[in-house]
Parts: C-alpha cells; sequence; structure tokens
C-alpha cells in the first residue's frame, strides 16, 4: 500500500513537472521567432483569441515549431507555415480548434492568424503571417474567417523579405508557392514576461 501511494505521488509529481507554462496569465504573451532570415518578434492577444493562443503557445512551448519551414510564400498575400520540417513531412497535429475568426481583429499587414482547411473548426498547427491588408480573410454575415490572434511587433523588414524570395511548384508536396530555398524557422520561444 505505502509502495502505492509513493508510485501514485511520483506520477502526479512527475505529470506536474510536465505542465507547460504558456503564461496563463499574461493577455498579451511574446514569442520570438529565429530564422534563417532573420528575427520576427509577435506580440499575441489572448484577450480576443485566447483558445488560438493558448493553441500556438503549446506548440511553441513543447518545440514542435522548432526546424520548422515556411511552405508557402505569396508576395502580397502570406508568408504560412508550421505545418512542415526540413525534409517537408508534414508534422503531428494535435485536435483542431474553434474557429475564433470573429474576435474583431482583422487580417491586416503584419498580423498572424491560424490557416485551416475549408471546414471552419479545422485549424492545427499552420499559422501564416499577413504581408498585405487581407481583409477578405475575415468572416462576414455569410461566411467563417480565418482567426487573427496577435501581430508582428520586431522583424517586420525580415517578413517583407521573406515575402519576396523565389517560389516554384514543389514535386515533392505537388503545391505551388514553395520557396525554392527553404526558409527555416530554427526556434520559436515564448519570452519572459514583461
Amino acid at each position: 500500500m505505502f509502495r502505492s501511494l509513493i508510485a501514485a505521488t511520483l506520477l502526479c509529481m512527475s505529470q506536474w513537472a510536465l505542465a507547460l507554462d504558456i503564461q496563463p496569465d499574461s493577455l498579451y504573451p511574446r514569442v520570438e521567432m529565429q530564422t534563417s532570415m532573420g528575427k520576427i518578434v509577435v506580440e499575441l492577444d489572448r484577450t480576443r483569441a485566447p483558445i488560438t493562443v493558448d493553441n500556438f503557445l503549446t506548440y511553441v512551448v513543447k518545440g514542435e515549431y522548432d526546424n520548422t519551414i515556411f511552405h508557402r510564400v505569396i508576395a502580397d498575400f502570406v508568408v504560412q507555415g508550421g505545418g512542415l520540417n526540413k525534409a517537408l513531412e508534414e508534422l503531428p497535429e494535435d485536435k483542431p480548434i474553434v474557429n475564433e475568426s470573429g474576435n474583431g481583429l482583422s487580417n491586416a499587414l503584419g498580423t498572424i492568424a491560424m490557416a485551416r482547411e475549408n471546414e471552419p473548426h479545422s485549424a492545427t498547427r499552420q499559422f501564416y503571417f499577413n504581408v498585405a491588408d487581407n481583409t477578405k480573410l475575415d468572416p462576414s454575415k455569410r461566411r467563417w474567417g480565418y482567426a487573427v490572434f496577435g501581430e508582428v511587433v520586431e522583424g517586420m523588414e525580415v517578413l517583407q523579405a521573406m515575402a519576396m524570395v523565389e517560389t516554384a511548384h514543389n514535386e515533392k508536396l505537388d503545391w505551388p508557392d514553395v520557396p525554392v530555398t527553404p526558409i527555416i524557422l530554427k526556434q520559436a520561444k515564448l519570452l519572459p514576461r514583461n
């Protein structure tokens, strides 16, 4: 009985040690992204998109964006990443999240939003940066939009340079708009609270 109690206590303690600190009490957490083209810092808005921010930060804190690529780049539209590794393999995803596109945030230049499939509640790990004012991605009375959950606060020039790289149709993926020279997201890390 005593051994069972000790084993149960140790198991609980190990679960606490594995608990992720996604700064749940921080309304505007910041994430630093070290890319092969420079550093980008985003400030997230938990007041408007709490589910989306928590989802994104879970991937960040677990290191699941590290050494991924930006696989879709369309000048004057978006720079998208977070879902493929350098070998162009799709990475495991957590469960899809609720679409928070009706939160009042617009797909404006310099914002970060969740990529998804046609089904509105299908976003998992892929995200994109708006490199233009893409209000057509916002929700309307007739359709769901794409959930914006933060904005670039440092490194906009890096993002603009990323948007201008040469792209082509990738045979392995059978996708258009893939950078010819890979853009690597080397590390994404949650910055300490202000």
